[in-house]
């Protein structure tokens, strides 16, 4: 694996996918009984903005992008957001302490901080570098699991959840791969959605996807739509018209059994970030591929 999400944290798609991340845990948080959270791909856990730019894989010095500045670094500035926005902009503060934006925190990072004593989470990376990173992170943690593994071989291994001798009846699965198979991911995901259903029906489950031409993602929810969830809901940010396969026009989160009028819940966040992210020809999409049942 070549990829390295430190190039692109804090970027547009990163606020989107934390925004609900977050949300749909606060909606978790609404119960006493504990939760499990799996994050399958889950990278480093903080990514540092304004330290020396990280090294390509060949070992060459990388160079720094703006992608934070366009995304992360907006929104700080911005006025009269949506409690769903500032919550998220709360913590991502919350790992800033000195003021000023020096660290993004990843998915992990940001999910262990929202867990309670009883909850549980466990992040699958298989990058080495990332993995023992991960490790370092949350060494003191003992709500959190690092495994050094395939996320999607690891669901079986995984799902149900338990503490200790106690099984944990619900659960948060996040898949949020790096596609540099391109293509390729999407029968993956679907499989490992398929295998996170049998194992626990009600699981509710988060997928990042990128967007460069939406039409190319039409089988992609065909097959998701069909899957044995009560219900499939999309949230799409696009900050420019989806008319290049070359860059990534947006994102999107396909979210599997969401919580009941979770799109009420993240109806307003979808304009703002639309006026604070977006260029000429943004959009937003927040529709139900399934509902009810």
């Amino acid at each position: 694996m070549n990829y390295r999400h430190a190039f692109h944290a804090g970027n547009h798609a990163d606020v989107l996918k934390h925004i609900v991340l977050l949300a749909l845990i606060d909606a978790l948080k609404r119960k006493d009984t504990p939760f499990f959270v799996l994050d399958t791909h889950a990278g480093r856990g903080r990514y540092l903005l304004s330290a020396e730019a990280p090294r390509l894989p060949n070992g060459s010095p990388g160079r720094r992008t703006a992608e934070a500045d366009d995304g992360i670094g907006r929104l700080m500035g911005a006025a009269s957001l949506p409690a769903v926005v500032e919550r998220y902009l709360r913590a991502v503060q919350a790992d800033n302490p000195v003021g000023a934006l020096l660290a993004y925190p990843g998915s992990p990072l940001l999910a262990a901080q929202a867990l309670r004593e009883q909850d549980r989470m466990a992040a699958c990376e298989l990058q080495p570098e990332e993995a023992a990173a991960l490790d370092v992170l949350f060494a003191r943690d003992r709500r959190v699991q690092v495994l050094a593994a395939d996320g999607y071989e690891s669901l079986r291994a995984l799902l149900p959840p338990r503490a200790g001798s106690t099984r944990i009846g619900r659960a948060l699965v996040l898949v949020d791969p790096p596609y540099e198979a391109q293509d390729a991911e999407y029968p993956r995901i679907i499989a490992a959605l398929r295998e996170v259903l049998a194992r626990m029906p009600q699981a509710q489950c988060a997928v990042w996807y990128p967007i460069k031409q939406r039409r190319s993602l039409l089988p992609f929810f065909r097959k998701a739509a069909a899957l044995p969830a009560k219900s499939a809901l999309v949230a799409e940010l696009l900050v420019r018209p989806d008319d290049s396969p070359l860059r990534l026009n947006g994102s999107g989160m396909l979210l599997l059994n969401p919580p009941w009028q979770f799109d009420q819940a993240l109806a307003p966040a979808l304009p703002a970030l639309q006026r604070e992210l977006g260029a000429d020809g943004a959009s937003t999409r927040l529709e139900w591929l399934k509902s009810g049942g």
